[in-house]
């Protein structure tokens, strides 16, 4: 079987079982005492501290191995609506094939209304122009079902790129604008 990039859960186990053999066989004996009981649980509580480190560190390990900065894209998803448009779900396409459907509770539907904001795709990008389009249905203005479509052409260069689709409702209009842009 060939060896893969990034490290997987039985990897991580791997190396939380090495550390703990590698830890219990430098450890002194332990001998029946009263002192003992205390000292071991400080050892446990030391030793998970250790592992938590350890995990958080593989984490970011694994994030940086998946998604390089020089290929990675992340879309973000915020709403500055309310009174035009309510959410039900986005389809995220990058180059004519769907890489994130996602559909909305009403608990999370009012968290990203609150300012909260979605990662809604981290993935690798090769370099060059590539065509991104948002899907958005949910209800609109009078309640009646809504379904808008954003799209933007983003040229990829080396470096990470963040996009963020936003929805805000057009007071002039009485309508729900969609955008699509880049940060810089």
């Amino acid at each position: 079987m060939p060896l893969k990039c990034h490290l997987s859960l039985p990897l991580r186990y791997g190396v939380l079982l090495l550390v703990l053999c590698s830890t219990s066989a430098s450890a002194e004996p332990v001998t029946p005492a009263a002192g003992t009981n205390a000292s071991l649980d400080e050892n446990i509580q030391s030793l998970k501290q250790d592992v938590l480190a350890l995990n958080r560190e593989l984490f970011i390990l694994e994030e940086e191995l998946l998604y390089p900065a020089s290929t990675q894209v992340a879309v973000f998803l915020s709403l500055d609506v309310g009174e035009f448009f309510t959410l039900d779900t986005v389809q995220l396409k990058i180059d004519d094939k769907v890489v994130s459907n996602y559909l909305y509770t009403q608990r999370e539907t009012e968290a990203l209304q609150q300012g909260g904001v979605q990662r809604l795709y981290v993935g690798n990008m090769k370099t060059g122009e590539h065509e991104l389009v948002a899907i958005f249905t949910g209800k609109g203005p009078n309640g009646r079902d809504y379904r808008r479509g954003a799209s933007h052409v983003l040229n990829k260069s080396l470096g990470a790129r963040f996009i963020e689709l936003k929805i805000m409702d057009n007071e002039s209009s009485e309508q729900p604008d969609f955008s699509i842009k880049e940060w810089e």
